[in-house]
């Protein structure tokens, strides 16, 4: 498998690389620039006429300097002459202003181009956040999506305005080098010819260079990835406890060190060839420029040219070499935008598979129920089917639990009556309606969950349970009931602030364990006033001895509502009305706890088990302490 991936990745740069997709690419610069113009339109058109006044005033100089040394020569051998004078002094007041200006645009520029930084950056950010909210949910489970996703959102995001930044530059010296070359046509014809030949050598040893820096890194994501794991695992607080308890230190800090030296190597290896290309190409470059110095040397000294005519040729050929130099280069630059522009538009332009019906049917109220009709499903990339020929029904209004070991299949069935993935075969019901025939976003208001491992918000204690019905009009009163009925409340009151206390270490100071936390979560399901309640493993963090208090208290809370609670233990199953057993993706016995032990089949031989590690108070079962560790 690794070695088929790695044909992959070298057929993918084949591909980039290829002469047909280079000018393929050319089809995103306008979808790059239209990001740009719709991110900061107004900016970007002061933008251009900073181009348009930056590409004249490096020639206004040039000229200038001509008129200045010329006039001075003339007014110092005029012998105080005011009349010889007077024109070198407007000169050099021309001059001057001409610097200033460039000197206040430079500024300006500066100015506008941060702004755009931050317009576009916020503005590529909210698509790529839309993109990341709409993928099917089978994207989250492929290391492909991830390498793609952080090209995306990293080398790739900038890309837009790099590329305007680039064409920008590109115009300007356009501007500036017709001009110049002007001025040096004056002097010879063959003189910018000369400088442009001289200057070719530099743009092939920048382009290859591009091409093998994009080869590399392409390459290579997946180990920028892992460098950001090994960095996350030894400063994460999560992390923190184990590194220290099995010294893991020992094995990430030299994996990350090793990572890391590996691939600066290989980086320095690819700009230690470039390097020596470079200065080849540099004194190509240098050897031209001193033949042209020499002829026009040579030219002066016959009188030919003036003062002026040197200093003015002098000007306009450095700068005309810097031209043609920053030309070829901004051509590079250009081809490197377009080869990560690529990531960018693939990752935005990828399309979910389940999409919404073009004329819905309205949820409704869920008053029968919900019915799995011979459902097969696999995960994307899985060779191992996870649900097959699966059947199911859940009455509306009743307390169902979903029992079995790991692996059962029982969390895959939670993903799919929340409709995160489309069975492969069979159908989905609610109240006799098909799950594809309604919105996915309206079929989810209907539903609430705690997931197994419910998501920690760095956020108040208040806004973690708010978050569970945004789109309600919640009250502090609602916030109290929902922590009440999920058992969180007597862990809020006593932190610093209540409800406001901020929880979390990333922007606070308080801290919950993982029981409390999944009190808190499950506050938040009980906000949304839902028609389906799904728990998955709800007591799985809760100590034995309060597991059947708050089962009995949830059972009321939930009322007429149905509940699919998912579990593997059977002291948090047995209160359910209904209790089906499902092994290797298959419901194998259904009834309830006393029917089920009566049948003496695989409920009844577990249910024996696990009575026979538990201790009996009061009446209820409740399990060893050792036991709720596992």
């Amino acid at each position: 498998m690794p070695n088929n991936k790695k044909t992959e990745r070298t057929e993918r740069i084949r591909r980039y690389l290829s002469p047909r997709s280079q000018l393929g690419q050319l089809r995103y610069v306008p979808r790059a620039l239209k990001f740009v113009w719709d991110a900061a339109a107004s900016w970007t058109m002061a933008s251009l006429v900073i181009l348009v006044i930056q590409g004249i005033l490096p020639v206004l100089t040039v000229i200038l300097t001509r008129y200045v040394i010329d006039s001075l020569i003339v007014a110092i051998d005029s012998n105080g002459n005011w009349n010889l004078i007077q024109p070198a002094l407007i000169y050099i007041l021309l001059l001057g202003t001409v610097m200033m200006v460039h000197e206040l645009i430079g500024n300006l520029k500066n100015y506008v181009n941060t702004y755009m930084v931050d317009r576009t950056k916020d503005y590529m950010f909210r698509f790529i956040h839309e993109k990341t909210s709409s993928v099917d949910m089978e994207f989250y489970e492929s290391a492909a999506y991830y390498d793609q996703l952080s090209r995306a959102s990293s080398d790739a995001m900038s890309q837009p305005l790099n590329l305007l930044n680039n064409i920008t530059s590109f115009l300007q010296a356009v501007i500036t080098l017709v001009a110049m070359i002007g001025i040096l046509f004056s002097f010879a014809w063959w003189i910018p010819l000369v400088l442009l030949l001289g200057a070719i050598p530099a743009f092939v040893v920048s382009v290859s260079l591009s091409r093998k820096i994009f080869s590399w890194r392409l390459l290579n994501t997946l180990n920028q990835r892992r460098l950001g794991y090994y960095n996350t695992v030894l400063t994460s607080d999560k992390a923190a406890a184990e590194l220290r308890l099995y010294k893991l230190d020992d094995h990430f800090k030299p994996a990350h060190t090793q990572l890391r030296r590996r691939l600066r190597k290989e980086r320095l290896d690819i700009h230690t060839k470039g390097l020596l290309g470079q200065i080849a190409a540099s004194l190509s470059g240098m050897l031209t420029l001193a033949l042209v110095m020499a002829w026009v040397g040579w030219r002066a000294l016959a009188g030919y040219f003036s003062l002026g005519d040197m200093t003015m040729f002098w000007q306009a050929i450095n700068q005309g070499r810097q031209l043609i130099g920053n030309l070829l280069s901004g051509v590079d630059s250009i081809y490197r935008n377009l080869l990560f522009l690529e990531d960018l538009f693939q990752f935005l332009d990828t399309e979910p598979h389940m999409v919404d019906p073009d004329e819905p049917v309205e949820v409704p109220p869920l008053e029968k129920e919900i019915t799995l009709k011979d459902v097969t499903f696999y995960y994307p990339g899985s060779e191992r089917t996870a649900l097959e020929h699966f059947n199911l029904t859940i009455p509306s209004g009743k307390f169902v639990a979903i029992v079995g070991e790991n692996g059962a299949g029982k969390s895959t069935l939670l993903k799919l009556l929340c409709r995160f993935y489309d069975p492969q075969e069979g159908t989905i019901y609610w109240d006799g309606v098909n799950l594809k025939d309604v919105k996915q976003a309206e079929l989810r208001r209907h539903i609430s969950v705690l997931f197994q491992q419910p998501f920690a918000y760095h956020d108040s204690a208040a806004n973690n349970i708010r978050f569970g019905n945004l789109n309600g009009d919640t009250t502090q009163s609602d916030i109290e009931k929902a922590a009440r009925a999920g058992g969180a409340h007597s862990i809020i009151a006593e932190l610093p602030e209540g409800y406001d206390t901020i929880l979390g270490k990333w922007f606070g100071n308080t801290e919950l364990s993982v029981g409390e936390w999944q009190r808190v979560a499950l506050a938040r399901a009980f906000m949304r006033k839902s028609n389906l309640v799904i728990l998955d493993e709800p007591t799985s963090a809760m100590d034995s001895w309060a597991e059947y208090e708050w089962m009995s208290r949830v059972r009321n809370l939930v009322g007429g509502r149905t509940a699919v609670i998912i579990t593997h233990r059977f002291t948090t199953a047995m209160q359910a009305d209904i209790i089906h057993v499902m092994i290797d993706g298959r419901v194998v016995e259904s009834g309830t706890h006393n029917e089920l032990v009566a049948l003496d089949g695989r409920y009844a031989k577990s249910w024996r088990q696990q009575m026979d590690d538990a201790e009996w108070t009061n009446g209820s079962p409740t399990l060893k302490p050792e036991d709720d560790a596992n």
